[in-house]
């Protein structure tokens, strides 16, 4: 049996449509434009939040609205939004971006704000309010407070990034549509992530393909979680 694991790899491989590195293109795009969207949406989104739990200001429920709403944009929409911004008749058609690993960062980008921000703002407030009050009895100054509140809600926090991640590299209709989809003629991947992979395979009937595939996305978003749970249990400890 362990001699015939190996040749059956092998036949499978010698199936198999694409050429040597044409999966480990396709790993190294999904992460690359999945791991660089929400790098982003955090640093920009986590401001938002921690502005939002600790002030009161007008309006401030009419964003939270905006922000909830924005959990439920359909993927679709955005990426026609980011087309058109790319576009050459877009504002940002000068910079030739369309059909780019940065075009699908800026679809995967609006995708992952509103659900990083409205999970960190709800992780915020939700700190119970005699945490606040026993930092500042204890004389702490207001960025003391703030330090307590969110060493209190970082697994909230490290939830709501993941979160923004699960949403970014399971896209598939944005990324397809200002990606494209696209491989190079040596069959290595330039803006085919594992989803929109996963999908052509299926519809190709090959299924082993897409099932491997399948597979190694299950694995990295698991890989994902335990870093991002372990840097939020450790992170703020230090």
């Amino acid at each position: 049996m362990p001699v015939d694991v190996p040749v059956q790899l092998l036949q499978l491989g010698a199936d198999l449509p694409f050429r040597e590195g044409y999966i480990s293109s396709i790993i190294y795009v999904s992460l690359y434009v999945s791991v660089t969207a929400v790098v982003l949406s955090t640093l920009f989104s986590l401001p938002i939040a921690i502005v939002m739990g600790f002030a009161d200001f007008p309006g401030k429920q009419f964003v939270k609205s905006v922000i909830n709403t924005g959990m439920g944009f359909p993927s679709v929409v955005v990426g026609l939004a980011v087309l058109f911004v790319v576009s050459n008749q877009g504002p940002l058609g000068s910079l030739d971006l369309i059909f780019t690993k940065q075009a699908m960062i800026m679809s995967q980008f609006v995708l992952a704000t509103p659900p990083i921000t409205a999970i960190s703002l709800a992780a915020i407030t939700g700190v119970r309010e005699n945490v606040r009050d026993a930092a500042r009895v204890l004389g702490g100054t207001r960025l003391d407070v703030a330090l307590v509140v969110l060493k209190e809600a970082r697994y909230g926090i490290a939830t709501a990034i993941l979160a923004g991640f699960g949403r970014a590299i399971s896209e598939v209709g944005s990324v397809l549509i200002v990606g494209g989809n696209i491989t190079s003629a040596d069959g290595i991947s330039k803006t085919r992530t594992l989803t929109t992979a996963i999908q052509l395979e299926a519809r190709q009937g090959q299924y082993d393909t897409a099932m491997i595939l399948g597979a190694v996305l299950i694995v990295l978003v698991l890989l994902v979680n335990g870093i991002v749970v372990r840097f939020g249990d450790q992170g703020m400890q230090r």
